[in-house]
């Protein structure tokens, strides 16, 4: 084989897989064409129970679900893929159903783009997403990953791997999730406004306009995993009418 077919081949095998996962053929066709564009690999499913079979089978990198589709709503595809996998989830919802969106990501998705949607749109939160989830991966993986803990009250963070434990337990988190709490424990005692966090973490554009819900959501999840008493939190705190800080305990 030369060495140009090597390449190649190794290009393929790189390539990151997005399952998209919506009812509409319509929409399926155009997120398929559009993101296989930008270099993905694009595997699809027509409802719920497909979508939950296809991503055992196929184990992509990203998933893009509508919520309303037959069989199993995207929320009981949520619900099961969190069951096992930490596999970023963006979901798509209707123009102007807050409450869906609010659902979607209290069940674990990690972020929303709401239809009808600029395709432009969606091809940047799943790069986003993917850059965040998937960058230390391939540091890991070349073993170029210096030992990084950090020690707070019963909480190590092992910032290098990812990985998070309360009392010598491993806690799941999403990438997404993990992420936020990097960013607010590197930065432990600063508050970020919740617009802040946005571009931080989820690569957002500043506008006063966008809808935070998904910082607050996002919290309350870290929250609800780390804190000894979610609803008094000692390590994930609130900036009154700014947004958010990280304060470590001895």
């Amino acid at each position: 084989m030369s060495e140009h077919e090597l390449e190649h081949d190794y290009l393929e095998d790189s390539k990151q897989k997005i399952l998209v996962a919506d009812d509409e053929a319509s929409i399926r066709r155009i997120l398929e064409t559009r993101l296989k564009m930008i270099g993905y690999d694009i595997v699809t499913a027509a409802d719920g129970e497909e979508a939950v079979s296809t991503f055992s089978k196929e184990s992509p990198d990203l998933i893009v679900l509508d919520v309303m589709m037959p069989k199993m709503d995207g929320y009981g595809v949520v619900r099961e893929i969190r069951r096992t996998s930490d596999v970023p989830i963006i979901i798509l919802t209707a123009l102007g159903d807050v409450s869906e969106r609010i659902t979607g990501l209290e069940l674990g998705a990690d972020d929303y783009v709401i239809k009808p949607f600029s395709p432009k749109e969606l091809e940047a939160r799943v790069k986003a997403i993917l850059r965040r989830t998937s960058s230390n991966k391939a540091s890991f993986s070349s073993g170029k990953v210096a030992k990084n803990v950090i020690t707070t009250g019963n909480i190590k963070i092992d910032t290098a791997r990812r990985q998070v434990f309360k009392k010598n337990e491993r806690i799941r988190l999403t990438g997404m999730e993990f992420s936020l709490l990097e960013l607010l424990v590197n930065n432990s005692g600063q508050a970020y406004s919740r617009n802040e966090i946005l571009q931080h973490v989820w690569s957002y554009p500043a506008d006063h306009r966008i809808d935070t819900r998904v910082v607050d959501v996002h919290i309350s999840r870290l929250r609800s995993k780390l804190e000894n008493d979610p609803a008094n939190p000692e390590l994930i705190l609130t900036a009154r009418g700014m947004g958010y800080m990280f304060q470590r305990i001895s």
